[in-house]
């Protein structure tokens, strides 16, 4: 507790130190350059909303900047507008990778968004193979392998204690007396006892008295396996062949041209297929053009829930490909430094943020 305080503290004091030594309000317009796409940048006709408009407009209006939105193609051309002075700050889901912040000429702002790269998948209605396929799944045959180990254990003991003094039940011929002890076990196991072997030795009967208490337990996981397994198989969950990162190696996928996307499928040893909008990337990856869509996932997740039709036919992969982070790009030795990264951690530190983006997520 000690130590969170003073963290806070610490945090709160680097706060007061930026604000004391920040730069004036520029008086001249802004112009700021606007790339993303919802729910960080939304634009309808000339209004423009989303959680990076959002986010813009209360450090303007903390700092009293007067500015002009300019629409860029893509962050990458934004970031060369940047460079060029054509802007003079870059706002959206403008993601802070190594390969940006080696250019000289071009700065960012503190993170003021944590995100992780997604990946849509085709949803393929599941045909009568793949409902059957979930009763052979690593669960399911796990339990059925340890329940047939337990049984024969199980057999062997009480065939090992009984084969003397109860023959008749359990012979002492080796494989008819553990088939028989088997037998004895199993029906214990389920309940039923018929009651045409039970042991007659106090060691047959203790391991019987223990053996009925562990088959409590065995009956429940095996039941809940298989409860698992016939929901899968009654709910026709869509499915996808593509299960994990490295089904993605050499496989080819749609990104969307000047993103960090594109990078992304590189390092991951795919085959990018650039288009120029999520819209086109998505049309391609319905017409197996290619076999995933690679792209920021709150914007992913924004389209699927916006687009129930298409919808339909996609779904979001359960795994991510990085983490990522948010800023806004600016010229090196800029003014804006400074007043931007103590309202962005203004804003951090008082879930403001958090607030923006629960609104446009939710």
């Amino acid at each position: 507790m000690v130590r969170r305080c003073h963290i806070r503290a610490c945090l709160a004091a680097t706060v007061l130190f930026l604000s004391s030594t920040a730069a004036p309000a520029l008086a001249k317009q802004l112009k700021v350059g606007v790339a993303g796409a919802p729910p960080f940048v939304i634009r309808d006709g000339t209004d423009w909303s989303g959680i990076s408009l959002d986010v813009w407009r209360s450090i303007a209006a903390e700092n009293n900047l007067t500015y002009k939105l300019i629409q860029q193609q893509t962050p990458d051309l934004g970031i060369k507008a940047v460079e060029s002075e054509d802007i003079d700050v870059l706002i959206g889901p403008i993601s802070i990778t190594s390969t940006r912040l080696a250019i000289p000429d071009v700065n960012f702002t503190q993170p003021y968004f944590f995100a992780k790269a997604g990946v849509i998948l085709p949803a393929k209605p599941p045909t009568i193979f793949s409902r059957f396929r979930v009763f052979f799944g690593r669960a399911v045959i796990s339990s059925v392998f340890v329940l047939i180990g337990v049984l024969l254990v199980v057999g062997i003991l009480v065939w090992l204690a009984e084969r003397r003094r109860n023959t008749d039940n359990f012979p002492e011929a080796l494989i008819p007396g553990i088939g028989n002890g088997m037998w004895f076990a199993l029906v214990t196991l389920t309940t039923v006892g018929y009651g045409d072997k039970a042991p007659v030795t106090r060691t047959g009967r203790t391991i019987t008295a223990i053996w009925m208490v562990i088959s409590l337990i065995a009956v429940s996981s095996l039941t809940a396996s298989l409860a698992s397994a016939f929901t899968l198989f009654l709910s026709g969950t869509a499915e996808s062949p593509i299960t994990s990162p490295i089904e993605l190696i050499n496989r080819k996928v749609a990104v969307i041209k000047g993103t960090s996307a594109v990078e992304l499928a590189q390092l991951g040893g795919m085959q990018p297929v650039p288009t120029s909008s999520l819209e086109s990337a998505v049309e391609m990856l319905l017409d197996e053009s290619v076999s995933a869509v690679i792209f920021d996932r709150p914007a992913l997740r924004y389209y699927l829930k916006s687009n129930l039709d298409q919808a339909k036919g996609l779904r979001l992969a359960p795994f991510t490909l990085a983490e990522e982070t948010y800023g806004f790009a600016f010229k090196t030795g800029s003014e804006l430094n400074t007043p931007l990264d103590v309202s962005i951690l203004k804003m951090q530190s008082s879930g403001l943020v958090e607030t923006l983006t629960n609104k446009s997520l939710n």
